[in-house]
Order: C-alpha cells, then structure tokens, then sequence
C-alpha cells in the first residue's frame, strides 16, 4: 500500500488515474528551458516523461489522511460519468476510485472532510457521483471545505472568464454546486484549522482561491501543494508555470514562498500529480532548489 505515516498522522495515496496527459514538456510549462528537460531525462521517464513519446505522464489521485480520529480526503480526482467536451481524456471516466478507497479501509460513508484545494477540473470529481439522473454528494457524512475565493471565481453566476474557460465548463453545476445545495461545503477564507496536525493557507496563483494543507505533526512536516508543481522540473526551475495557471506572476511567487519554506523547515512537498515516488524533499540551490530525496511511495499500486 502507498502509505507513510508522519508524527499522528498516517498518509495513504488512493489512485484513480496514471499516465499521459496529451501534452509535451514545450505545451504543458512554456516557460521552462528545454535544457532543464533534457538534462535530467535520466530520471524523469519514466514516472514523470515518456522518453519516446516525449509526452508528459502525469497522476490523478487522492491523499488519504487519518488525523485527530478523521478521515481527510485532500482533492478528489475526475469523477466518474462527467460530460466533460472541452477535456475529452477526463470525459465519462469510469474508474474503480471508490473501490481503491475501500481497499484503503475507508468507504465513501466514512470519510468526515473532504479539501479541494482548488475547483478545477480533477480536484473535484469524485465530490459527487451520479444517482440516477441526480449528481449528488458522494460522501454524505463529510464537511467539503472550499476556497471561498475559488467557489466565486468558478461560479458561473458570477460571469468570470477564467483562463481555463471551457476546460472547466459543467465542473461547477455537477461537481460544486450540488455540495453546496446540499448544505455540506465550509467555505473559507485566507486560513482554516482542519486540527492540531493540519492547517489550510491560500496559496493563490495557480487559480485565486489556490490553497495548501500544512502539516505538523511531532518532528514531521509535509505541505500538500495541489496544482502549484505539476512536474519535480518545477522545482528546479520555480519561475516555469504551467499553461494553467490564471495569475502567471503570482503562481512563481507561491512556487518560490511555499518551496522555500518546505526547504528550511525541512518538509516533504506532496503535490497533487506526481506518479512515482509521489512527494520530494527539497533543499535550495542558489535562486532555485533542487530534489534531495524523495518520499518512499510506491511508484504503481493501482489496486
């Protein structure tokens, strides 16, 4: 089982999706130097790299945290069923999450807080699922914590023109929207104390309501930084955003804030996408950083 456990808190990685996302290292981050790619291709493919195709492979999946006697959900995948026209490689997905969650020792009925660290896409999928023709929670016992910044960003009622735009279209109405009717969401601002190993931050950039989740616990520190790296190349090279990103100057000042912090405090970085080891440590080299290790995952255990 992909599971660590750090101070109280035990983590569990629940897979839902590996591999290629349809995009080159020259579309995915436009801002970082082909060099970098070339010169540690050694070890990108094949986790991170196709080393054929040259096509960025990349990992949709859950952290399962048990903390204070909780079951935490950090980010829920695609979701199955969605109509999704403008991401066709995530469109009417129909994957075994929930049975690799179960595996894990958790079903849906047992989770008590679900984190989105942003309301793109794969963050929120599995939030709910499809009964009959009625998009509903899926996990009826927990408290979904939102961005509150995010939740009126991606609002369609609200008229923003997000970067992502149509990439993101039906996301709100079958994977938000029906939480929140549902009365489950917290929607909170600037910082939010999940309990005594974990706190939530904005980290705005990526999208304006971006968060991180902190962890501290004992001697131990981990910060789960969803979508500010997509890729350990990142790391190396902080300033390279990906396509995705709605504020570009703000995301490289997150990047360079959170990584330096992981840095000097020694804390394990758990993005939301890596495959492989899934989660770095990191140290600083000059202006960038650099890896020094990375968490003992399992790179594949797809149940």
């Amino acid at each position: 089982m992909d599971q660590i456990t750090l101070g109280d808190v035990t983590i569990t990685r629940v897979w839902e999706y590996y591999g290629p996302v349809d995009m080159t290292p020259e579309t995915f981050f436009p801002e970082s130097p082909q060099q970098t790619w070339e010169e540690n291709s050694s070890w990108l493919a094949p986790h991170f790299l196709d080393s054929e195709t040259q096509i960025v492979n990349s990992a949709i999946q859950t952290w399962l945290l048990r903390s204070g006697g909780k079951n935490i959900l950090i980010d829920t995948g695609v979701g199955n069923h969605k109509e999704r026209p403008y991401a066709p490689v995530w469109s009417h997905l129909n994957t075994d999450f929930l049975g690799n969650l179960a595996r894990a020792g958790v079903r849906a009925e047992d989770v008590d807080i679900v984190v989105n660290t942003h309301l793109h896409i794969d963050h929120v999928g599995w939030n709910t699922y499809l009964d009959g023709r009625t998009w509903v929670p899926t996990f009826p016992n927990a408290t979904y914590l939102m961005p509150k910044t995010d939740f009126d960003f991606w609002n369609p009622a609200n008229g923003y023109k997000p970067l992502l735009g149509r990439g993101n279209q039906n996301v709100f109405e079958d994977s938000v929207a029906p939480v929140h009717e549902a009365g489950q969401t917290l929607l909170w601002e600037d910082s939010y104390t999940i309990d005594e190993n974990l706190r939530l931050d904005l980290a705005p950039g990526h999208t304006p309501g971006s968060s991180v989740v902190t962890l501290d616990s004992g001697s131990d520190r981990a910060v789960f930084v969803g979508d500010m790296l997509h890729s350990p190349v990142q790391i190396l090279e902080p300033d390279s955003n990906s396509c995705f990103c709605e504020d570009p100057a703000g995301a490289r000042a997150t990047r360079r804030k959170i990584l330096g912090w992981a840095a000097d405090n020694n804390a394990l970085v758990v993005p939301a996408h890596l495959g492989g080891p899934g989660a770095a440590e990191v140290v600083r080299e000059g202006s960038k950083f650099s890896i020094k290790g990375w968490a003992p995952f399992a790179p594949y255990s797809q149940g």
